[in-house]
């Protein structure tokens, strides 16, 4: 069986560990834009079911109240204020960059680190003045 040189392999595939790709700060604003968009979604489920338990009645009220000041749900509260903050916040940056306001990579890069700092300070102001 005669040997085969490096040229005529076939590539095969490449694992990819994407703990060591370095990704801009672009993109990471990008990927964490639709995970807060997924997870705004998400959270409407049990926030429709705290909705309606509190209109059930004086007992249901309590018992929304309850629920809502319990550790769990604050720390979902402050995950959600940073969520919606974030979102809010590229939203208006991609709207921008829709017509061409920070296109360049300088000024996109700039601008997507302005956003997750803003994001994590407007979420966490959200939060404290939901909760505090």
């Amino acid at each position: 069986m005669p040997l085969r040189d490096h040229k005529t392999t076939p590539k095969r595939p490449v694992f990819l560990d994407l703990r060591r790709i370095h990704f801009p700060p672009s993109a990471i604003a990008s990927i964490a834009h639709r995970v807060t968009g997924i997870l705004m979604i998400l959270a409407m489920l049990p926030a429709t079911w705290l909705f309606a338990l509190s209109l059930s009645g004086p007992a249901g009220f309590t018992r929304a109240g309850d629920l809502l000041t319990g550790l769990p749900a604050r720390m979902a509260g402050l995950l959600l204020a940073l969520a919606l903050a974030h979102h809010l916040f590229a939203g208006i940056r991609y709207l921008l960059l829709d017509v061409d306001i920070g296109i360049s990579r300088i000024t996109a890069r700039r601008s997507a680190l302005l956003v997750m700092g803003v994001g994590v300070i407007a979420g966490v102001g959200l939060w404290l003045g939901l909760w505090a």
